[in-house]
């Protein structure tokens, strides 16, 4: 009889489905995480919410197999870990979607209307109607930074206050985005635009501190941000020096530690929650009764569709998913960061054809930060319909001996494309096409410039020039030609990054018919 431990305040549903499937089920709150670990060393799965499995905890589950999270994220397991002790995690996707929707919502009517300040002074016994005049949230412009499971919820759910809806996901197709009633756009443009801002992204290199001075400096005056996301999105003090200045009213619900203890933006927030996102007896429910069916499905039947820490099969060298996602993230470059992709199309030649599969999570990867490299091919092909993104695995013909390389191509709403290939040799990842620029033969690794231009002579002379006088040194060019339409692509690999105004001034000086820089 398995064991199952439950170190948290989950619905019953839980311990009912688990047990009349025949586990054991000790659910404990009280008790110290560690100490409740250490008195029960045979449970074979951990079924927790906010808790932390630290390497700590899973040293001393010796028979531990499962980690589910009853939630979306999964920060707070160290899966690297995890994999290693042979320990697969999973999430239950969507399962607090709703209720964080829904708190979107209170939080911006809570703030438009004062209610917070209203209660405590009428609490008191004051009678400060003048103090508390507030402002309506139908007709304004909602700008909404995400559409994943959430975003597109929060769009359904204000739809019904008549406010037009922006968006920015690097994802989904302007097609599905138009059918849940929301014009994609930049990010700059949201922020420009929007009368309230929700941010709905995961917190990873690309994203932490995204909304920032930079940002900011765009509001219109009396802007509200939400933040239902994670804490590290929002850089504090550039929030803090804008605040004042724009009038900018700051709703927020998630911590850099979900802790007791002062809180550094209690200055600057106009509402805050103690992390109440997916607090609410529905989204409980739901995502304890998942998290069973999840346990019980695994156990029993081997169902691994939700791990988000899956290791890599047999006869496949991991570093050609890295590859998939390197030159997902170029072709992304390519087309344009913010352009809605319409279709994926894949080859995968020589023995990686068996694996097309185990590339689709590091291609999903590789073309946003939102999705998770360690979920599935499953998680991948769902995320992409989501988004009403085609993708399609070609039949290939290895007699073109291209070897043990990959060619993915990107097709945007437009029906432009962008193509790249590359392969590993001796050991290293090549770039050997892009688009009709052949023998790249290119090392992806560093900052890397590009730019496209009509062949002349001086093309080069003027891009080196303009770096030299930045004083970004070069570490090595190419510009390979492409005979069918009479235009170059110069290739410059420098020292350091390039800030993009200057990608930009570049790519003006020499008519660049695109220019972009691509980091790996």
């Amino acid at each position: 009889m398995k064991k199952v431990l439950i170190p948290t305040k989950l619905d019953k549903v839980v311990s009912e489905i688990l047990s009349a499937k025949g586990f054991t089920v000790v659910q404990d709150m009280e008790t110290p995480f560690l100490d409740l670990a250490k008195a029960n060393p045979d449970a074979e799965a951990l079924i927790i919410r906010s808790e932390k499995v630290t390497p700590e905890i899973m040293d001393v589950l010796p028979s531990l197999k499962l980690v589910v999270r009853a939630g979306a994220g999964y920060d707070n397991v160290d899966i690297k870990y995890a994999r290693r002790k042979n320990i697969d995690v999973m999430n239950t996707p969507g399962a607090n979607s709703n209720a964080v929707a829904e708190e979107v919502i209170a939080m911006i009517l809570a703030a438009y209307r004062k209610l917070i300040p209203a209660d405590i002074s009428t609490r008191a016994g004051k009678w400060e109607k003048k103090s508390f005049m507030g402002r309506e949230f139908t007709g304004k412009t909602l700008g909404i930074i995400g559409l994943g499971h959430i975003g597109r919820l929060l769009a359904k759910r204000a739809s019904g206050f008549e406010v037009t809806i922006l968006g920015f996901d690097p994802v989904i197709s302007k097609e599905l985005a138009s059918e849940i009633g929301v014009t994609l756009t930049t990010v700059e443009d949201i922020f420009s635009k929007a009368d309230v801002i929700s941010l709905h992204v995961p917190e990873n290199d690309v994203t932490r501190g995204m909304v920032n001075e930079k940002l900011l400096s765009l509001v219109k005056k009396g802007v509200m941000i939400v933040n239902c996301a994670r804490a590290g999105i929002v850089n504090e003090d550039d929030l803090r020096k804008f605040k004042a200045e724009k009038g900018i009213l700051y709703c927020n619900d998630v911590y850099k530690k979900d802790a007791e203890g002062e809180k550094s933006i209690a200055d600057i927030a106009d509402v805050m929650a103690p992390h109440l996102g997916a607090s609410t007896k529905e989204a409980n429910f739901v995502a304890a009764k998942r998290a069973a069916e999840q346990t019980v499905a695994y156990f029993e039947n081997g169902v691994t569709t939700c791990v988000v820490n899956k290791g890599v099969p047999d006869g496949l060298d991991a570093e050609y998913q890295h590859l998939a996602s390197i030159l997902a993230k170029l072709a992304r470059a390519a087309i344009g960061l913010e352009t809605p992709l319409r279709k994926i199309e894949t080859s995968f030649y020589g023995n990686l054809h068996q694996f097309a599969k185990w590339m689709t999570a590091p291609i999903c990867a590789g073309l946003t930060p939102e999705f998770d490299p360690y979920l599935n091919a499953k998680d991948a092909e769902e995320f992409l319909k989501g988004r009403g993104v085609e993708l399609v695995n070609r039949d290939v013909d290895d007699a073109k001996k291209y070897g043990e390389s990959i060619t993915i191509d990107l097709i945007d709403a437009k029906g432009n494309r962008v193509s790249v290939r590359g392969t590993i040799t001796e050991g290293n990842m090549m770039i050997s096409r892009l688009d009709d620029f052949d023998r790249l033969y290119l090392d992806p690794k560093g900052n890397t410039l590009f730019f496209e231009y009509k062949d002349v002579p001086g093309v080069i002379a003027k891009l080196s020039g303009e770096l030299s006088a930045q004083g970004i040194n070069i570490i090595d060019i190419r510009a390979p030609q492409n005979p069918k339409s009479g235009n170059s692509l110069a290739v410059i690999k420098t020292c350091s990054a390039v800030s993009d105004e200057l990608v930009a001034k570049m790519g003006a000086l020499v008519g660049a018919v695109n220019a972009f820089q691509f980091k790996a």
